[in-house]
């Protein structure tokens, strides 16, 4: 409870029930229906006690059907963060001067699949939607990472879905970074290699028009390709690997001391094996 001062009158308000974060911070995670004159009074007096403790930046999860809340709180001072399907989240800082509060996520992760068979033939897809839709442009399987996915099982994912082909991950080739893509974020895509486990193409028919395997040559020829710089680095690059001329990264399972969570290290495998061998020093 904090007392307020009301018409020269002493009110006990309640305060917003809030954990502590592990940057001198408090999270406040609404659940309970309230009026949105309620929840501003006890908003006003949860400040008030925060500054007292010295708190810093304040984050408030306001679940979609506690929308009626989100003005209240804007009007105290809070500005939106992000926005989830079912929760807009808000903050507020306690202290002058500029904020030292995280931004949102300014990044989309993505992969594009190089998928080659015995016969020289890449794994090709036509879209049914974006930019190259109608254009008779083949293009190697692309997609989006999942939030919680890795790039590795993503990619293979992604080509599953549109054409029904099981692959195994062998390396990421590369990636490309560019910016003011979507919604005025940046953009991260994982050219990745894949080898085939199967053969039999079944195209997604949501997403894809076609598909089918082409070959090197006839790939590399499209106008699309020849026009585009970085598509044809991009060939390049994985004729390269093709050729064994080239080493990409390679994941390696590792373990966050921050977080306990397994994830991977993108190594280029090839030259660590070789600075091993030659007797360079590798921390552990």
């Amino acid at each position: 409870m904090e007392k307020i001062i009301v018409e020269n009158k002493v009110q006990q308000v309640k305060l917003l029930a809030a954990i502590n974060d592990e940057h001198d911070g408090v999270i406040v995670e609404l659940s309970e229906p309230m009026h949105s004159e309620d929840f501003a009074s006890m908003l006003k007096a949860s400040i008030v006690q925060w500054r007292k403790q010295g708190k810093r930046g304040v984050w408030i999860k306001v679940p979609i059907e506690l929308v009626n809340l989100v003005e209240a709180a804007v009007k105290e001072g809070f500005w939106y963060h992000h926005a989830e399907p079912n929760y807009l989240m808000l903050i507020y800082w306690i202290p002058e001067g500029t904020h030292t509060l995280p931004a949102n996520a300014s990044h989309r992760v993505g992969i594009a699949a190089f998928v080659m068979n015995d016969k020289r033939e890449v794994l090709v897809v036509q879209e049914k939607s974006g930019i190259f839709r109608g254009t008779g442009v083949w293009k190697f399987p692309t997609g989006v990472v999942d939030e919680g996915e890795d790039i590795c099982v993503a990619a293979v994912r992604e080509v599953k879905e549109e054409t029904d082909i099981d692959t195994k991950f062998v390396e990421v080739l590369a990636f490309r970074q560019s910016h003011k893509v979507y919604f005025g974020k940046s953009d991260l895509s994982f050219i990745c290699l894949l080898q085939p486990l199967s053969f039999e193409i079944q195209k997604q028919e949501s997403e894809i028009e076609a598909a089918q395997w082409m070959p090197l040559d006839e790939y590399v020829a499209q106008p699309f390709v020849q026009k585009s710089e970085i598509m044809k680095y991009m060939f390049d690059l994985c004729l390269a690997k093709v050729d064994k001329n080239y080493s990409g990264f390679s994941p390696v399972s590792t373990t966050s001391n921050v977080s306990d969570e397994n994830g991977y290290l993108y190594v280029n495998s090839q030259d660590l094996i070789k600075a091993v061998s030659s007797g360079h020093h590798i921390s552990t």
